[in-house]
């Protein structure tokens, strides 16, 4: 997926985002065909647990986010093309080389419970992810910003302690959903989404009915949405080819030929920056001293993961989190591969002698990330080194294991923007910074190239990060893999999304129901 615009001329046509109707926000392939109206989608999906939440600041997994969005709205929307698009932000205007963001709200947008939204509705969901104990895992991401003022009722000013040029990439982040000011009933979330909620069960179940006041056009189509929670791939996958579900997530890899193969159903893939990922974290022994990094790096097989677990639906990773699809992607850093002799040594210079290092790991995270794990251990022991996977409980894994594992494997679903996905997983403030990566010079970097509007100029930090990720970070990125997901043919709308499956998660309001 490549931007075929700059961002100096991306900012300068953001003052004339001035005006641009709801309409804008459909991608052209839905715009192709008109929807229908009617009828019940039921989709099966993966990535549920029972310590699921409404609530936008514990979103850590692709459920509760497409939960969020079928009831809320966001900011800012990052369509198919990657490009930042209007939502509950209409327009906006840029200042003070990208330190001052002026953002007009929409007007005669409805929440579910009659209140029409307005600017202090923007800055009380804002809020909710600042702040020194803010437990959100944005909360990194606002950390540039002083101060948000409410100028009219339908418009605000946020002003940033230094440049930003991707703020509104920022601001399409899946946490930034909007409720009422001062509401906190996460159990009966109330939004301006298509989508009404009428039961919930945490990891199990949602059921929703159409807003028929929602102000989208050509949007929440359906009478009702129907999720179900199946994290087996299996039954999930067996759910749709019976009939049980219309469409699924995360089709399996391995079995995929069964559905494109299978009458009226079809498979919808999209390349992206989805990465599985083994997080060492650097600031407990032994993951503190690079060669031991550097041992386990050179130890995982990495075509064999993609090729055996992935059926090579993907590509290799490089132990940094920027896809080969992104502009800034450093595409001459030497390729970290398969090296039990390297391995060895560096073993040998960290001292590790018999040491063995646990990796947890649960297919919560993704399907077959334990399989993952399992084909790691058997490299590892080609190059001397002892692999134990302890494997995790599905439920809770997101809340009791990822982040406080100091070995963990996990998944990131990447962002829209480099800087993005540089800034939430690896700056040194960040909550979800799981390698708990801290390093003066990246950070110094990051910022440097988040004030730089200059695509030019900026290129050299961006790739000078994922250099210093490449040679000293805390992370072990095997591959990129490609989003599959599957629906029977009657259900449109379902295109492909770089960032996360189901049209970013948001397929809830796009879907509809042919015939």
């Amino acid at each position: 997926m490549k931007r075929n615009f700059s961002r100096r001329s991306f900012l300068a046509a953001s003052v004339a985002t001035l005006g641009i109707g709801a309409g804008s926000i459909i991608s052209p392939q839905a715009r192709a065909a008109t929807p229908q109206k009617g009828g019940i989608l039921k989709f099966g999906m993966a990535g549920g647990a029972s310590t699921d939440s409404f609530d936008p600041r514990t979103y850590a997994d692709s459920v509760p986010i497409f939960q969020g969005y079928t009831v809320m709205n966001g900011l800012i929307e990052i369509d198919d093309k990657n490009r930042a698009q209007p939502e509950l932000l209409e327009s906006w205007e840029i200042a003070n080389k990208a330190k001052e963001w002026i953002f007009n709200v929409r007007k005669n947008v409805p929440f579910h419970n009659g209140k029409m939204l307005d600017a202090e509705d923007i800055i009380y969901s804002l809020n909710l992810h600042r702040g020194e104990n803010a437990k959100s895992g944005a909360s990194s991401l606002l950390k540039l910003v002083t101060d948000i003022q409410k100028m009219s009722s339908h418009q605000i000013k946020i002003t940033l302690s230094q440049s930003d040029s991707d703020f509104l990439y920022t601001l399409g982040d899946f946490h930034f959903l909007v409720v009422p000011k001062d509401f906190s009933d996460w159990q009966h979330p109330i939004g301006t989404g298509g989508y009404i909620l009428e039961s919930y069960e945490p990891g199990v179940r949602m059921v929703a009915k159409r807003f028929p006041d929602y102000w989208k056009p050509n949007c929440a189509n359906v009478d009702r949405v129907d999720l179900t929670v199946i994290n087996d791939t299996p039954a999930r996958m067996n759910a749709l080819l019976t009939g049980q579900v219309d469409a699924i997530s995360r089709a399996d890899v391995r079995t995929v030929s069964l559905l494109e193969n299978a009458p009226n159903l079809k498979v919808t893939r999209s390349p992206g920056g989805w990465h599985a990922i083994m997080a060492m974290q650097t600031d407990k022994a032994p993951y503190n001293d690079l060669n031991t990094r550097l041992a386990l790096r050179y130890a995982a097989d990495r075509e064999q993961i993609l090729k055996v677990l992935f059926n090579g639906y993907g590509s290799i990773g490089n132990d940094h989190p920027i896809p080969k699809s992104d502009p800034y992607f450093n595409s001459e850093l030497a390729q970290i591969t398969f090296d039990p002799d390297r391995a060895k040594s560096h073993a040998q210079k960290a001292g590790l002698g018999k040491t063995a290092f646990t990796l947890s790991a649960s297919d919560a995270a993704f399907d077959s990330a334990v399989n993952s794990a399992v084909l790691f251990q058997e490299s590892a022991k080609k190059a001397g080194l002892q692999i134990n996977v302890k494997r995790e409980s599905p439920d809770g894994f997101w809340n009791d294991v990822w982040l406080k594992a100091p070995f963990c494997l996990s998944y990131w679903a990447g962002r829209a923007a480099a800087t993005q996905m540089l800034e939430v997983a690896y700056y040194s403030g960040a909550v979800w910074n799981e390698t708990h990566w801290r390093n003066e010079k990246f950070d110094k970097l990051l910022f440097d190239a988040k004030a730089e509007a200059d695509e030019n100029k900026r290129k050299p930090y961006i790739w000078e990060m994922q250099k210093i990720l490449h040679d000293e970070g805390g992370a072990i990125i095997p591959v990129f893999a490609d989003w599959l997901d599957a629906a029977h043919s009657k259900v449109k709308g379902l295109t492909p999304h770089g960032i996360a499956n189901f049209n970013n998660l948001r397929l809830a309001e796009k879907a509809w129901v042919e015939g």
